[in-house]
């Protein structure tokens, strides 16, 4: 069993996603985690991911902040208990619309990247 807080992993730039995005690992291959990979992004306001697709899912929640996000073309509200379902090879984008940071939690098959 793991319990800590998410602040305890060090926040990783991601330069792919463009500048004011982060992540951390909180669960992953170092945990020997069998199935997922548990990340918590976030972006500083006005920061986005811009359009892209994976050829594998991710479930995100939504902490805190809010947040716009298109997926292929349609764009819906995110923010504190919003919870997204992203399809393998679906289009997606997410803008940070607010005046503070917009934290999600993202989970992954292991087979994806970490971050």
């Amino acid at each position: 069993m793991k319990v800590i807080h998410y602040t305890d992993v060090a926040a990783q730039d991601l330069p792919v996603a463009g500048p004011g995005v982060s992540g951390r690992v909180v669960i992953g291959k170092a945990d020997d985690d069998v199935n997922f990979c548990m990340r918590v992004i976030e972006l500083q306001p006005g920061a986005q991911i811009p359009m892209h697709t994976h050829p594998w899912e991710h479930q995100q929640f939504y902490y805190s902040g809010t947040g716009t996000i298109d997926k292929g073309g349609e764009k819906m509200d995110v923010g504190p208990g919003s919870v997204v379902y992203v399809a393998p090879d679906e289009e997606h984008h997410l803008v940070n619309t607010g005046d503070e940071p917009l934290v999600l939690v993202c989970l992954v098959p292991k087979t994806a990247p970490e971050i």
